[in-house]
């Protein structure tokens, strides 16, 4: 194994967000990103997903760092939980280290963790590796690539990019990657979220246009929300608001976070006497005033949907309020969203979201600027990364189009080690443990897959509970059987079939006392049995059953 380099992805492949990615050599291994993805419809409870760590947990003596690319939540999030497992110094530049010690301060994390900080250019020592900072651009500052330096090759992890000409902090590196694409480049693993898309993804500079057509003219209160990381988009809106005579009033706690962070760090210029606080805004005319708020996501408890729903303190919506949404919705978000669009409608705000309207761009490579990225390198290997299966498959044919041959293309899964020397590339048959880790509330780990199914189960048919107190001595029953319902029937209106459950139970408990059968579990499986025989024949419903038997 000392000759080989091994790449491992944990999180981020076959799937949107939950990056993470193992670098190992020998006695050395290096993480990039550590992000965390939010529930799927079905995950009932659970807040957040992050990935199986297990195998860093097991190596953690190889451990050098993590090396973060950029400061958004599906590279970041994961951090305050797997830090409290696997202790390692965390290498990123200003702007993504200072929302990553917000998270650690918030988790109590901040002391015990050795947070270094980065430039675009710098050259970090890990181990055998060595990790180069190259500046790239995304819907977020301060975002980068690297290019790791191995004793086996470079390997390039491009992170989420695009190509910006016209970008505040200046346009992607192009001229670095194409020196490292003459020096020569082992392996690419490229960004493939937006290879489906044609051409290129347009500038920010196409959103400042359109949120300042919005403004001109406008008699209304402004309301508008983007995502919170943005802060080109925020710099925009601050600056459209002075041009036009309007305070602006923050809330929701992810903006006032970023707010604060990307002021001290000279990330955002805020206009002095500009910014108000939001429990002032009622002493503002409302065409003199913007808010910018969270929830472009539709979140439960963001700033938009409290005020969609009358539930915002300080914000009540009229007909005499403009709705911007400058964001797009990320993929399983569509439904939470249209339910704040309808809720905003119903209010009779005007609501403005088509991207027809420019009041959004993406922060990922289009096809062409994948081409373009391909062409600088000319990787020997190529492992398209970050994408679910039909964006990693469309990448893996972008490629063959760029001439590679298809031998040096691997689309892996997750947890699937591949091995790569000077000159050779191969997906092994070993796997180390990935997958999905559940946080509910202050628990890790503690709500599993049968965990999940139960609560599948209760949502979609309810439960019933048998309780019947049995005889000691002979088995009889003593009193019972009670039957409790949740979640199944509205028991006042279904009197006859809880007589005939009733009945079934104790039919069922007579027959095994006929039988001698007097052990518990052998007897509340039989109830279940016959329970569950009799609600599908007769209602089709398939309810939890939890007999509770009791001897006295």
């Amino acid at each position: 194994m000392s000759d080989k380099l091994r790449i491992i992805p944990l999180g981020g492949l076959n799937e949107i967000g939950k990056n993470m990615t193992v670098l190992e050599y020998g006695k050395d291994m290096i993480v990039v990103d550590c992000g965390l993805g939010f529930p799927e419809d079905d995950m009932y409870g659970v807040d957040l997903v992050i990935p199986d760590i297990t195998y860093l947990v097991n190596n953690q003596k190889k451990l050098r760092g993590f090396f973060i690319t950029h400061g958004h939540e599906d590279h970041i999030g994961s951090l305050p939980y797997v830090l409290q497992a696997v202790n390692a110094p965390v290498h990123g530049t200003p702007l993504t280290n200072g929302l990553i010690r917000l998270k650690l301060e918030e988790h109590g994390l901040a002391a015990s963790t050795k947070l270094i900080t980065h430039q675009a250019g710098e050259l970090v020592k890990a181990g055998c590796f060595q990790v180069e900072f190259i500046h790239v651009n995304h819907s977020i500052a301060d975002a980068v690539a690297f290019c790791v330096h191995t004793p086996v090759g470079r390997v390039i992890l491009t992170g989420d990019f695009k190509i910006d000409p016209t970008s505040p902090e200046g346009m992607t590196d192009l001229a670095r990657l194409g020196e490292l694409g003459k020096e020569g480049v082992l392996a690419l693993l490229c960004d493939s979220t937006n290879v489906e898309r044609l051409g290129y993804t347009p500038s920010e500079s196409v959103v400042t246009e359109g949120i300042d057509r919005q403004f001109r003219g406008c008699d209304k209160r402004i309301i508008i929300t983007t995502f919170a990381s943005n802060m080109y988009r925020i710099q925009s809106i601050l600056n459209i608001a002075k041009r036009h005579g309007r305070k602006v009033a923050v809330t929701g706690r992810s903006m006032e976070n970023i707010l604060q962070v990307a002021s001290e760090l000279g990330y955002l210029q805020v206009p002095r006497d500009l910014v108000v606080d939001v429990s002032e805004i009622k002493n503002i005319p409302p065409n003199r005033l913007v808010i910018v708020a969270t929830g472009s996501q539709g979140e439960n408890m963001s700033a938009l949907s409290r005020m969609a729903f009358d539930n915002h303190r300080q914000v009540t919506l009229t007909a005499q309020d403009r709705v911007l949404i400058s964001a797009s919705a990320i993929p399983g978000n569509e439904k939470a969203i249209g339910k704040i669009i309808n809720e905003l409608y119903r209010k009779g705000a005007e609501v403005i979201y088509d991207k027809s309207e420019g009041l959004h761009v993406s922060g990922h490579a289009c096809r062409e600027e994948l081409k373009l990225i391909h062409a600088l390198l000319k990787p020997r290997f190529f492992i398209p990364v970050h994408g679910e299966q039909r964006m990693l498959r469309v990448h893996e044919k972008l490629a063959l189009q760029m001439g590679m041959n298809p031998k040096r293309i691997f689309v892996g899964e997750l947890g699937q080690v591949i091995e790569l020397s000077a000159k050779t590339c191969k997906l092994t048959g070993e796997t180390v443990p990935a997958g999905k880790v559940f946080v509910d509330g202050f628990g890790v780990g503690d709500v599993g897959s049968v965990v999940l199914r139960d609560r599948k189960h209760l949502a979609q048919d309810g439960m019933i509970v048998v309780c019947v107190n049995l005889s000691a001595e002979d088995g009889s029953i003593l009193s019972g059987p009670d039957i409790i319902t949740r979640g199944f029937i509205y028991v006042k209106d279904a009197e006859d079939l809880m007589e005939a459950l009733r009945y079934i139970v104790s039919d069922t408990l007579e027959r095994c006392r006929a039988k001698h059968l007097r052990e518990h579990t052998a007897l509340k499986a039989a109830i279940k049995t016959d329970l569950s025989a009799y609600l599908f024949k007769t209602v089709k419903r398939n309810p939890m059953i939890l007999p509770i038997l009791t001897e006295l």
